[in-house]
């Protein structure tokens, strides 16, 4: 399975400069906007782009997955105008690699890391001092979260349950996913016990219910750098992302669980 997924990810790094060439030759596809984004978010974004086309604005494509995939596949060439992290550190991997500027990042918003289960009704969140029992909780099912080896909402979940000594009791019972939606996708379908996700994953989906909210002080400041990629000089692109910094865009962020500073 490792062998194949390496074979499908060469390929990738294959197609993208091709890609790449493809939209610098074809002038219509030169006046969009290509945004690589986190998959959280996903339906946020989704919104702001066709209020900005709706608005006069160029048409923006998106392109959502975990930020480990997307800051590497820009690394590599894919024709990205702007790049949207779930976290500082693949924004500064991009910087190191001076495919973005130095200094050019800026937060747009920050979110928090919930505990879920399968459910149709809301339920308050626990106090933040009261730990779950996974072993209680999972019984003999499985915990889903974004892989903790690179994607992160993984390495926040990660971080937060080795902070609270819940890490010996989880680590054989993960079910890591590529991404934070696939993780939320995997409990939607009830194939899990239990997810970890942002707070954002779970507005307006009657398919979850929040149990617990893991306390800020547990995990690195789960923030959303966003930034324009070296070289693409896309005037388009630089008014988007002003866009998305906007008090209408930052409104819309907010009213889909992003914490907007």
């Amino acid at each position: 399975m490792i062998s194949t997924a390496k074979k499908i990810l060469r390929l990738v790094f294959l197609i993208l400069p091709v890609l790449a060439v493809f939209s610098a030759g074809h002038p219509s596809l030169a006046k969009d906007v290509l945004v690589f984004a986190a998959a959280s978010t996903t339906p946020a974004l989704s919104q702001l782009a066709a209020m900005h086309q709706d608005a006069g604005g160029a048409r923006v494509r998106l392109s959502f997955g975990a930020s480990s995939t997307l800051a590497r596949q820009i690394a590599f060439g894919a024709p990205a105008d702007i790049f949207i992290s779930a976290n500082q550190a693949w924004m500064a991997y991009l910087t190191r690699r001076k495919s973005v500027a130095p200094g050019a990042a800026v937060t747009l918003f920050t979110n928090r890391l919930v505990l879920i289960v399968g459910g149709p009704d809301a339920s308050p969140v626990q106090p933040v001092t009261a730990k779950p029992s996974f072993s209680r909780l999972l019984g003999t099912g499985r915990l889903a979260i974004a892989d903790p080896g690179h994607v992160p909402a993984g390495i926040y979940a990660k971080a937060a349950l080795r902070n609270l000594g819940l890490w010996p009791e989880v680590k054989e019972r993960l079910a890591p996913m590529m991404d934070v939606r696939a993780a939320l996708a995997l409990l939607e379908r009830g194939e899990v016990a239990a997810g970890i996700v942002y707070r954002s994953d779970t507005h307006g989906n009657d398919h979850v219910r929040v149990i617990f909210e893991f306390p800020e002080s547990s995990h690195p400041v789960i923030a959303y750098p966003a930034a324009l990629i070296a070289g693409r000089n896309n005037p388009a692109a630089r008014r988007f992302l002003d866009f998305l910094k906007s008090p209408p865009a930052k409104a819309v962020f907010s009213r889909f669980g992003f914490i907007v500073g």
